[in-house]
């Protein structure tokens, strides 16, 4: 039951993201931007250097998050999912940022915090109103 209930919220989550973008790009006038699917698509150099950074951290920190937790805090679990948010967020934000300053499409940005917003957004609701069951 809990699988079926994650899917249902991806894909709701999913949808609502799209329609909000088309929504967004029409009032505002905003180009589509081709992307490759699963690539990181990197604006120049220094936003390659900085996600591989970011993303090398991230990894580390998370790995080492876990480990604490499990072996020496397992009530305080909760704090894995915060950590994970933060990096997101910290993500989403960088690339606005390099959306913003270097690309010849600067509205892109807006896609992108609108993006996040709406993520974390729904993961605060499934967290609030408890949607994936008790935890």
């Amino acid at each position: 039951m809990f699988w079926i209930r994650f899917g249902l919220i991806v894909i709701i989550v999913f949808v609502l993201i799209s329609i909000v973008k088309f929504l967004l790009r029409n009032l505002l006038k905003i180009e589509k931007v081709k992307k490759e699917f699963f690539s990181f698509n990197h604006f120049n150099e220094s936003h390659r250097k900085i996600d591989k950074g970011l993303r090398t951290i991230s990894t580390i920190t998370l790995l080492a998050l876990t480990c604490v937790l499990l072996f020496f805090y397992p009530n305080f679990i909760y704090l894995f999912l915060i950590a994970v948010i933060a990096f997101t967020v910290l993500d989403y934000m960088v690339r606005a940022f390099f959306e913003w300053k270097y690309t010849q499409y600067p509205k892109q940005a807006i896609l992108t915090l609108t993006e996040m917003g709406l993520i974390l957004l729904a993961i605060i609701i499934v967290v609030e109103f408890k949607l994936l069951g008790a935890y």
